[in-house]
């Protein structure tokens, strides 16, 4: 099975990338980076967890506050319009920046509540919610769930647990030597029984870019619903879900510059407006009564209650900045760094990549994982912040992958669109100097 996804985008990495300059005058949006820690420039390399966001996005939130601050869908008085609109606006931007219509994107809290919504939903149709229409989700024993050796908990757990809840068989896609995703053993394990093909489009510890064309059209072909973890890529690559020919996507705000609690659910229309809810309460029915209650079509179905009105306007104003900027742009410039990291880090003695070496013909982002010998991560994290550089250590919520590559823990830089070559040599020098603090030879 050809890699057309990840040559397509080492393809996108060769295109023009954002210049030094822009950096630079990029970086005067995000005052947070305009500080010190610890008597050093701060060195931010932890965006694979949380990104800096602009004084745009915040000041969008705050304008909401001050100028319209009313529930949506709920009222007619003037406030109430004028809120609805800004949060529908909102739904539109977002949706064209992933390449959906805007029935098709749900506010949710993050992307872990996106992956549960539609784990829940399914046991939902399994129990018999949502009639005729949703008989199409309902699994049983022999059905088979399938997710990868790659996959953060967030999209791992809550199939394990809709296996459990249903009696279907929950099965995985190994991974090869090198850490990259076995395509060739998923097109013997992805068969008639799949109804579910879970999967991430970037792992968020190895940086790898994984085929999503391909993984979708395998998905396709023994007609399985395939549901893509898009939190790394969408803050960092060009999207287009449609395109891609996925079912359902799942993405967070707070890893691309835009406010913590909102993400969102990508789902084709026609199958959101099949799948049944499964939080319930005001805002998503059409009729109630006191022993039944019609639901509204998607997205509403899937919003009950208060919305996140603020965070949604806070979104939108960030992919439009990654808009204006360029995603492409975006891209390139963060491959340019990535590739920096992982040459500067594979020279420095006692340092290892995990996963592909630095020399591997593989796709990336800028987010490189390493160990250092001898001494554990979070030591090196200490380090390294005592240094005034930010990187995140741990399993990052991805300990099956962990315990593939034969550690239990990881240093992980992550860049962004606001780092610079310094940042990344502010990094190695530090790296540098980790093993003689801790007096490894």
């Amino acid at each position: 099975m050809p890699n057309t996804a990840a040559s397509n985008s080492v393809q996108a990495g060769q295109q023009e990338r954002l210049s030094p300059a822009e950096v630079e005058r990029i970086r005067a949006d995000f005052p947070i980076l305009d500080q010190e820690i610890n008597g050093h420039p701060l060195v931010y390399l932890d965006s694979g967890a949380t990104s800096q966001t602009p004084e745009c996005v915040w000041e969008a939130s705050q304008h909401f506050y001050e100028t319209a601050n009313s529930a949506v869908h709920r009222g007619a008085h003037t406030l109430a319009v004028e809120a609805t609109d800004r949060f529908e606006d909102a739904r539109s931007t977002v949706a064209r920046f992933v390449g959906a219509g805007e029935r098709e994107i749900v506010w949710t809290s993050n992307a872990t509540e996106a992956l549960n919504l539609i784990a829940y939903s399914f046991s939902n149709a399994t129990a018999g919610a949502g009639g005729p229409e949703a008989d199409r989700f309902r699994l049983a024993p022999g059905d088979e769930i399938v997710a990868t050796g790659m996959e953060h908990h967030a999209n791992l757990i809550p199939w394990q647990e809709l296996a459990a809840r249903t009696g279907a068989t929950f099965r995985w896609i190994p991974l090869r030597e090198d850490a990259t995703l076995d395509l060739e053993a998923a097109a013997s394990i992805v068969g008639p029984r799949t109804r579910i093909l879970a999967f991430t489009h970037v792992s968020n510890v190895l940086g790898l870019v994984n085929d999503v064309a391909a993984l979708a059209a395998l998905a396709r072909s023994v007609g399985a619903y395939s549901v893509l973890d898009a939190c790394q890529s969408a803050p960092h690559m060009p999207l287009d879900f449609a395109g891609l020919g996925i079912d359902f996507a799942a993405f967070s705000g707070h890893k691309m510059l835009g406010p913590t609690g909102i993400g969102a659910l990508y789902g084709r229309a026609e199958l959101l407006d099949a799948m049944p809810p499964f939080l319930f309460g005001g805002s998503m029915i059409t009729t109630v009564s006191l022993d039944h209650a019609e639901f509204l079509p998607a997205p509403q179905r899937f919003e009950a209650g208060t919305q996140r009105i603020s965070q949604a306007i806070g979104l939108a104003t960030a992919v439009s900045y990654l808009s204006e900027t360029g995603m492409g742009r975006i891209e390139g410039w963060e491959q340019h760094l990535g590739k920096r990291m992982l040459n500067g880090l594979s020279e420095l003695p006692g340092v290892r990549i995990l996963g592909p070496s630095a020399d591997a013909d593989v796709s990336r982002t800028g987010t490189v994982p390493f160990a250092v010998d001898g001494v554990h991560p979070h030591d090196v994290g200490q380090f390294l912040d005592s240094r005034g550089v930010a990187v995140r250590v741990g399993h990052h919520c991805a300990e099956p992958l962990h315990k593939f590559l034969g550690v239990s823990a990881s240093t992980r830089a992550s860049a962004y669109l606001y780092n610079t070559e310094a940042d990344v040599d502010a990094l190695l020098n530090a790296v540098s100097d980790v093993r003689a603090f801790f007096g490894v030879k």
